[in-house]
């Protein structure tokens, strides 16, 4: 049984870890406390003091698709029509954005769900909570050659499957077990981040994210297949944007704008792709539009399914989070059950807002 730390528990403990990691910190991206130093400010456009609120993207600036509505509402004026001024920056290493909103140096950032789940259950937990779901299935997939014999997962046994991090993930054991391929018979090695492990054969399967390695590997020469967990029945998720609980309960107003307007950012980026490309380059500009496009197309149709389909981007469901939570259960990749996973979540905020 989990119990979330209280927040002020929750400070003293990230400030410890602060004062240790800032030591260790780089400035090398020109940031300040591991933030890349691109932070941009947009003013209100009314006359009232707006409110001010930081966002920072999980990642490097990039055209995912939550990074892609906060660009575009900042740049439209949308969060100015909101009154609200906000600060944008992304991070240096990913998963600083979570001490950061720990430390209320953030306000929203971008957490993926499995993500998640994992620090609402980690040690101290992190009382985070979801205000809008934008992908409605994971980011994970598992590329081939489609130059080689693997036409399906049946076919993984007896090839070398690579894996990042500390262990394989539930999304490649569902794979397993939803085509009743016997582990065993596969040779697992842990790997780094450099796709040419596959294109130089030292892999057979390389566990990718869909919505962008697919085309990196194209731009380097190679065509790919990519299988995915949610095809074999998997019930995956994807980003959502994130607050601490505290700051959602004590500031529902501001939260309910922020959400507005990204939503809105993303609405306009799915009707005016290229205009919101040009934008994504204002934030990441040595990226190749090309590839942000399809970044941006590729989340783009991951958000507008299930439950999105008919109640809008950014639409989320108790049916959804409690699968995931026991997917991630059944394959270990939770400590253990989490309390409520009702308080994942809130609906709150998407529901007044035009699908």
């Amino acid at each position: 049984m989990t119990k979330v730390v209280p927040f002020r528990l929750l400070f003293l403990i990230a400030m410890a870890f602060m004062t240790v990691a800032l030591g260790a910190c780089s400035d090398d991206d020109g940031g300040d406390d591991d933030v890349n130093g691109s932070a941009t400010v947009a003013p209100s456009a009314t006359g009232a003091p707006a409110d001010k609120v930081t966002f920072m993207a999980g990642f490097k600036h990039q055209a995912n698709l939550p990074f892609v509505g906060v660009y575009v509402a900042q740049e439209k004026g949308f969060f100015a029509e909101e009154n609200l001024e906000v600060t944008i920056r992304d991070v240096a290493t990913p998963g600083d954005n979570f001490r950061f909103l720990a430390l209320d140096e953030v306000q929203f950032t971008t957490a993926d769900a499995q993500v998640l789940l994992e620090r609402r259950g980690g040690d101290p937990a992190i009382d985070m909570v979801s205000v809008a779901l934008i992908g409605q299935r994971g980011q994970q997939g598992f590329a081939v050659l489609t130059e080689s014999d693997i036409a399906s997962p049946k076919d993984w046994a007896g090839k070398t499957a690579g894996y990042k991090g500390s262990q394989v993930t539930p999304d490649y054991l569902a794979i397993l077990n939803a085509e009743g391929v016997d582990r065993s018979s596969i040779n697992e090695v842990k790997i780094g981040f450099d796709p040419s492990i596959l294109t130089e054969k030292q892999v057979d399967i390389f566990p990718v994210f869909v919505s962008n390695e697919p085309d990196t590997l194209r731009i380097l020469g190679y065509e790919t297949r990519v299988f995915e967990a949610a095809d074999y029945g998997a019930p995956t998720l994807g980003l959502s944007y994130a607050a601490m609980r505290e700051y959602v309960e004590a500031n529902p107003d501001i939260t309910q704008r922020f959400v507005r307007a990204a939503l809105k950012g993303i609405a306009y980026a799915d009707k005016n792709p290229e205009e919101a490309i040009q934008i994504v380059l204002k934030y990441a500009p040595n990226a190749n539009d090309a590839h942000e496009l399809f970044t941006l197309q590729t989340e783009l149709a991951a958000a507008k399914t299930g439950e999105a389909e008919t109640r809008g981007v950014g639409w989320q469901t108790l049916e959804q989070w409690q699968k995931l939570h026991d997917f991630l259960v059944q394959y270990g990749a939770l400590s253990g059950p989490l309390d409520d996973v009702s308080a994942a979540f809130t609906n709150e905020f998407v529901e007044g807002v035009e699908p």
